[in-house]
């Protein structure tokens, strides 16, 4: 049985915490990941429990061999772990398995029951490309506008309700931004959706590894219709999301992909199609990733998610304070300190006068730091906080399609781990006090497609530190 965890003890729940990596001048420094909102390293925990599994792994589903009855009763257990987690009614929901959040999305997308009567999708400014770009296949797709600080603008969510009613199918929005960090008020939401007759779907990807979430029974009208979570955001890297959804939405139509699984029965002229979640999973499910999902949950579950909320608005509101000591780091969104508790842990800026391409390199190469720098796949949400005029954001569109990224927008990102602590906090921001001030060593040379800065004359030698030769 596993026991409760200190603070203090949270980087040791982690893989990878420890290593030293090469850098420019030669030495070697401990990595430090501030790269989480893309994706987490492995709790131990889940390691252990994988590689526990993995004597007994075998095929699922009707297979009557004790490893493959084992291993079914895992992949079902999992579920019913990913489902409870996400405070959703086994009874009137059900949980499919697929390889990350943007396939679910996908799934939902090609799933969802539109109608010639409801085929409009409200969503928002501010999402990750996999909660829009799916959207427009399939229906009318409406974007709510942000305030200037990438915040959701409320009076403009009711506007859009107000304005296209009952031809309204569905609200998707995100739980939270993986560029601002704002967290949004889905079950307020929600109850706005449910009064026009419309359904809502919430991409947790980001939320879901801070955050409580409750899903909530269908007879409360703030409940969530579909919630959408990635795996290797929860410290779980092994290939798997969930979609929690709807039980009367996947017990009608077809599955959207074909094969193997989904099936009661074919013949040469006829197929019946299995029951969710069969109905929705083609295939060989990755039965590894659904495990080692449900692990990580276990874990955070343990340390309790208050917890976990509570160190990362630490984190948070550290970096907020040092940061605003710099007149050089421009943060952007929500730069008070005093709001952390109120948001993820994510924190997007720049430092004044410098190319965010640049300053990533040299964190990585200099200093052994880890971050994001670009778009971070939501481009109207980074072009909306740079303030580029309809004039700016054409011109980059024209030279992103000519190959050229040299002079592509975007900011730097910084985003929180469990295993993050305050002391490494203060190693990045003194990192970009001494960048800002020119105290780096690199000549850095720009590849024109891609944007990216790396120094001439060094590359770090991968296969001395990993090689699958």
């Amino acid at each position: 049985m596993a026991t409760p965890h200190s603070i203090k003890e949270y980087t040791e729940l982690f893989v990878g915490t420890e290593v030293d990596v090469p850098l420019l001048d030669g030495t070697t420094r401990r990595y430090i990941n501030f790269d989480n909102a893309a994706s987490t390293p492995p709790m131990q925990a889940v390691l252990d429990t994988v590689d526990e599994f993995m004597e007994y792994y075998s095929s699922v589903h009707r297979g009557t061999g004790f490893k493959s009855q084992l291993a079914t009763h895992a992949y079902e257990e999992a579920r019913q772990i990913v489902t409870e987690f996400l405070g959703a009614d086994v009874e009137t929901h059900v949980c499919i398995f697929g390889k990350n959040s943007t396939e679910a999305l996908n799934k939902l997308a090609r799933r969802f029951p539109f109608t010639p009567e409801r085929d409009v999708v409200i969503t928002s400014a501010m999402e990750h490309h996999s909660n829009d770009l799916p959207w427009r296949e399939v229906a009318e797709t409406v974007h709510v506008r942000l305030h200037p600080n990438g915040l959701l603008d409320l009076e403009d969510f009711d506007a859009q309700l107000e304005k296209y009613g009952e031809r309204i199918a569905l609200v998707a929005i995100n739980g939270g931004s993986n560029v601002s960090g704002f967290i949004n008020p889905i079950h307020d939401l929600a109850e706005k959706a449910h009064a026009i007759g419309a359904h809502i779907a919430v991409d947790c990807a980001q939320l879901a590894p801070h955050r409580s979430v409750n899903m909530g029974t269908l007879d409360d009208p703030r409940h969530i219709d579909y919630a959408i979570i990635s795996a290797h955001k929860m410290y779980a890297p092994y290939g798997t999301g969930a979609l929690v959804g709807r039980l009367d939405t996947f017990e009608r139509g077809k599955p959207d992909m074909v094969g193997g699984g989904v099936v009661e029965i074919v013949t040469l002229d006829e197929v019946h199609w299995a029951e969710p979640p069969d109905r929705d999973e083609a295939g060989s499910p990755n039965v590894g990733g659904a495990v080692a999902l449900a692990a990580a949950i276990r874990e955070l579950k343990n340390i309790g998610m208050d917890a976990v909320a509570a160190h990362e608005a630490e984190l948070t509101e550290h970096a907020l304070t040092r940061m605003a000591e710099n007149p050089n780091i421009k943060v952007y969104a929500d730069a008070k300190p005093e709001r952390a508790a109120s948001r993820l842990g994510v924190i997007p800026f720049q430092i004044e006068g410098m190319d965010h391409f640049l300053v990533a390199a040299i964190l990585g190469h200099e200093f052994g730091i880890g971050v994001r720098n670009g778009c971070f796949c939501a481009h109207p949400l980074i072009l909306h906080l740079l303030g580029l005029s309809e004039e700016e954001a054409n011109q980059v569109r024209d030279d992103m399609l000519e190959h050229n990224k040299a002079a592509m927008p975007g900011l730097i990102r910084a985003s929180f781990g469990l295993y993050n602590t305050t002391e490494e906090v203060d190693i990045l921001v003194d990192a970009l006090e001494k960048i800002a001030n020119g105290e780096y060593d690199g000549e850095y040379k720009q590849d024109v497609p891609t944007g990216e800065y790396t120094p001439k004359g060094w590359a770090p030698d991968f296969d001395k530190y990993f090689s699958l030769r």
